[in-house]
């Protein structure tokens, strides 16, 4: 078995850093690369292409909407499901109109990077001061570019709150109590959509949980796979 991790947007492998160690004994940590593409169908079907063939799949934000993707284009091969900090909704108008207005920049734009004020605003109130976490996402931006970035800003988030019923394999969401980008009637969407779905909700922690609470959303990753009893 392996673990085969999808990240967000503008986000990379280094948003794993600190739960992979946790999770070693359910197998290698896998990810998926998410910056050569520019829909989310293509995005699933490279991960799949680079992927055993039988894993557990973990999709934060973004990566949520690939993670379900990949459900559907091959379900079997999905042995358990965890998605954090994401929602089924599709595009809001708001969302549509920035994307719109993203679509018309000339080329010439340049991409400076993600600011400090809309990387605060995923983060808890308590940890917006926070430096190192700070650092880390605006750094994952630049590795990542301005190219990825056109293409990530543009990409279509369709509602699937009607297709949750299809998703059959093991299935745990977890919500940060003070995100403030995905809200909790979304994670509540997610897990009374998907039959049989565990719901945990992580006190203290915004949007990045992966990095806010990297030891608490490991354990409750590791204890939760470990009562599906795996083969």
């Amino acid at each position: 078995m392996a673990i085969l991790l999808v990240p967000g947007f503008m986000l990379d492998a280094d948003l794993w850093r600190d739960v992979v160690p946790a999770l070693d004994e359910f197998g290698p940590a896998i990810h998926a690369d998410l910056s050569r593409d520019n829909m989310i169908p293509a995005m699933a079907q490279r991960a799949l292409e680079e992927a055993p063939s039988r894993f557990v799949l973990v999709g934060f934000s973004m990566g949520g909407y690939v993670a379900r993707e990949m459900v559907r284009q091959a379900g079997d091969r999905i042995a358990a499901l965890v998605l954090i900090a994401t929602s089924a909704r599709g595009d809001s108008d708001v969302q549509r109109q920035r994307k719109a207005a993203i679509a018309g920049e000339t080329g010439g734009v340049a991409f400076k990077g993600l600011s400090r004020s809309a990387v605060q605003s995923s983060l808890h109130p308590n940890n917006a001061g926070r430096a190192d976490i700070i650092e880390r996402i605006q750094a994952a931006g630049h590795r990542l570019g301005g190219d990825v970035f056109r293409r990530q800003s543009l990409i279509e988030r369709r509602d699937e709150r009607e297709e949750l019923t299809t998703i059959r394999c093991p299935s745990l969401v977890i919500a940060g109590d003070k995100d403030q980008l995905r809200s909790r009637d979304e994670a509540l969407e997610l897990h009374h959509g998907i039959a049989g779905s565990t719901l945990e909700i992580i006190e203290n922690t915004g949007h990045m949980i992966p990095m806010e609470a990297p030891e608490r959303l490991a354990t409750h990753i590791r204890t939760w796979l470990e009562q599906q009893r795996l083969p």
